[in-house]
């Protein structure tokens, strides 16, 4: 008697990693594949294309319960509910006990480096507590990728910074392993395939860049000076706030950057070659693949 291939389902496919990771399991052919959004209509095209779609509402217990029956195999993308303090760990402890209930055998969770708690919550904080939820549940197995910031960040502030010829940052000097999307897109696919027991693992580029080195890079391929200047993590967060931009996105700016100087985004891993097969892309060449965000 044959065995049915497991059902894969997969959380945010609406947003820009949950869609990729879905378009890279439908490239690898990967059948029983279920596409999760807060609203479905948005997965109308996965769906003529085969691709079973359903509503996974994290602030609708209710729904993830729906959502997640008969699901074997689960990638819970991190939600992007930082407004308001408290939410999102309850929605992700919602997420993991509506899979625990449901009977899922293997998640696959996006975390970021160093999660540990923090006195004023945060970030970091969320991903810590979603962590010890799924090692506290009933869940048979896990892989939590502690994804690095994407490198796609670096293009964010590249205009401004070639513009003005100024990068600031409050990182004192360390260095990240920035690593970009695809990359954890395809590592996310590969573990939600074929991960197995209960692991962590750091999810990083190549290697590890300074901001001075990150100034180097937007002065070479701009041919226009660039230069870093470092701040205290206060001074940044003023600065962040004097250019209008929303206070709950300066605070996790400003949190990416003091996770930094703390030396937690210098990790650097094989996880994604080890997973993949295919090493993941610099810094340098992923900026020189986006060259036109300098002009």
């Amino acid at each position: 008697m044959s065995v049915s291939p497991s059902r894969l389902l997969v959380t945010g496919a609406s947003g820009q990693l949950g869609r990729r990771v879905i378009e890279l399991l439908l490239e690898a052919e990967t059948p029983n594949l279920i596409a999760a959004s807060r609203d479905p209509a948005k997965l109308a095209d996965l769906a003529v294309r085969g691709v079973e779609t359903r509503r996974a509402d994290f602030d609708d217990p209710a729904s993830l319960a729906v959502a997640f029956a008969g699901v074997d195999r689960l990638l819970l993308v991190s939600t992007d509910a930082l407004n308001q303090p408290g939410r999102r760990i309850a929605q992700h402890r919602a997420a993991v006990a509506a899979a625990a209930a449901a009977g899922v055998k293997h998640v696959v969770y996006t975390s970021a480096p160093g999660a540990r708690p923090q006195v004023d919550g945060g970030v970091i904080d969320d991903h810590f507590w979603t962590e010890q939820a799924l090692a506290a549940s009933a869940i048979p197995g896990w892989t939590i990728l502690r994804h690095n910031l994407y490198a796609e960040l670096l293009l964010m502030g590249a205009g401004q910074a070639v513009a003005s010829g100024a990068l600031y940052s409050a990182t004192a000097g360390a260095g990240r392993a920035y690593v970009s999307r695809e990359d954890c897109a395809r590592i996310d696919a590969a573990a939600l395939r074929q991960g197995e027991g209960r692991k962590i693992l750091d999810v990083s580029g190549p290697a590890a860049v300074t901001q001075d080195e990150v100034a180097a890079l937007y002065s070479q391929l701009s041919g226009k000076p660039v230069t870093h200047h470092a701040l205290s993590p206060d001074a940044l967060r003023q600065g962040l706030l004097a250019a209008s931009l929303p206070p709950s996105l300066v605070a996790v700016l400003v949190d990416f950057d003091v996770a930094a100087a703390e030396g937690q985004h210098a990790i650097v891993t094989d996880a994604v070659e080890a997973l993949t097969g295919q090493p993941p892309v610099s810094v340098a060449a992923f900026l020189e693949a986006h060259r036109a965000a300098f002009s």
